[in-house]
């Protein structure tokens, strides 16, 4: 009844582990004291300090008690003293694994390093993509227009005044592209808009020039044959463009107003219609409704978005108003600062979707002057944007009246105050008569 269990095959006896009596030293422990030996987990023991441990790395309690008492009870608390780099717990941390084959953990993330090295990165590619942008955009223009082939030019202002027109030409334009936008099949090109833009830290003025206005041609040299060539007094100020193109307008406008000219920028009906469907239409508020056949204008007075085709209509119809061309002038004003208005803003610039259309859609048809920049045009828009928005004003040359052939003759005190007062960047305070 009280016989043992019978041993179970392949199991292994126990080691009878005989204590020692009290003050007697094993031979182990003798044989390594007397060698010098560490008892620490293979690290180098130095008997000269009378130590029993390297440095806290590996200490045995028991061992220590040994060789002080020379009595070993065979006892271990299994704590570890020391550790790797004096943190006194295993390579697993507080309570973690220690031994042989624990997985170590390392330090923690550094999350500003990792937020900097990002937004460095960020900053690069936006940089990139910008310069990369600007140089497409800079290839794209159509530095065309060589103003130093003007003559006898008006000293510079304090103001960067820029001569913005917009011509009837129907390059690139199909058949049904004409029918469709109502602009006729006529051979060349004439100026269908003209207006002065003087961007000025007092404020930016936009003045339109109607093509009917009554001025003297003065003498030119032809921009294409070198030929010199006599002045015409009183024609109207579109003929000038007609006989020598840019050129020869820059330097009448430049003789009537005494002011001088710094960038010249032009666009055909076909780029403006374009542009304006890059931008998914424009928002003009209308305020009287109106209709024209000849534009194709038919619209509803209120708030509306205009496609490139009611856009190009809206601007250009002058039948339809009393005012004729004077009424047609305020019209481009209005559309071109709502233009500049959606375009200048982050929604475009920042966003490759909308940017790239707008800029493909406008630089190919605008024709710039030599000097004019991608920087410079952008200072434009951002001038007729400032007008919008009530940073300045916008007016008609000053009219006195009529004069023949159905034109309009400048009143000449007041655009000489207008233009003394644009050269010097004072406020404009002169008001237009019409």
């Amino acid at each position: 009844m009280n016989e043992w269990p019978e041993q179970p095959e392949g199991a292994r006896p126990m080691r009878h582990v005989q204590r020692r009596p009290q003050g007697q030293q094993s031979p182990q422990y003798r044989q390594g004291y007397e060698q010098g030996q560490a008892y620490d987990q293979g690290q180098g023991y130095d008997p000269g300090q009378g130590q029993g441990y390297d440095q806290g790395q590996g200490y045995n309690p028991n061992f220590t008690q040994a060789r002080a008492t020379g009595y070993d009870s065979g006892y271990s608390s299994g704590q570890v003293y020391g550790g790797p780099q004096g943190g006194g717990h295993g390579s697993g941390g507080p309570g973690g694994p220690s031994g042989p084959g624990a997985r170590p953990t390392g330090p923690a993330p550094d999350w500003r390093k990792r937020i900097k090295i990002g937004s460095i990165v960020l900053v690069v590619g936006v940089l990139a993509w910008g310069v990369g942008t600007y140089a497409w955009a800079s290839s794209q223009m159509r530095n065309e227009v060589d103003l130093s082939k003007v003559i006898e030019r008006p000293a510079e202002g304090d103001c960067t005044t820029y001569l913005i027109v917009g011509s009837d030409s129907r390059e690139g334009m199909t058949a049904e592209d004409k029918k469709k936008l109502h602009t006729g099949s006529a051979e060349g090109k004439r100026t269908d808009s003209m207006m002065i833009l003087a961007a000025c830290s007092s404020g930016n003025t936009m003045v339109s020039l109607p093509r009917d206005s009554w001025v003297t041609i003065p003498n030119f040299v032809g921009s294409e044959s070198g030929k010199a060539y006599p002045a015409r007094g009183g024609s109207k100020l579109n003929a000038a463009y007609a006989m020598d193109g840019p050129e020869l307008l820059v330097r009448t406008v430049e003789f009537n107003t005494g002011l001088r000219i710094d960038h010249y920028a032009e666009i055909g009906f076909a780029g403006f219609a374009n542009i304006v469907d890059a931008l998914g239409g424009v928002e003009l508020n209308i305020d009287k409704g109106f209709k024209d056949k000849k534009s194709g204008a038919d619209f509803q007075a209120g708030k509306q978005t205009l496609n490139g085709e009611q856009a190009l209509a809206f601007v250009r119809t002058r039948y339809a108003f009393a005012e004729s061309d004077l009424a047609r002038t305020k019209n481009q004003q209005k559309f071109l600062s709502a233009l500049a208005n959606q375009a200048a803003t982050p929604g475009t610039i920042l966003n490759p979707f909308a940017l790239y259309p707008t800029l493909g859609a406008g630089l190919d048809t605008l024709i710039v002057d030599k000097d004019m920049s991608l920087w410079d045009l952008g200072q434009m828009f951002f001038a007729m944007k400032g007008i919008s928005g009530g940073d300045g004003k916008s007016m008609n040359m000053p009219i006195a009246g009529s004069a023949p052939q159905g034109s309009l003759k400048w009143d000449m005190p007041k655009v000489k105050q207008l233009v003394e007062q644009i050269k010097n960047d004072e406020k404009v305070t002169v008001e237009s008569n019409r």
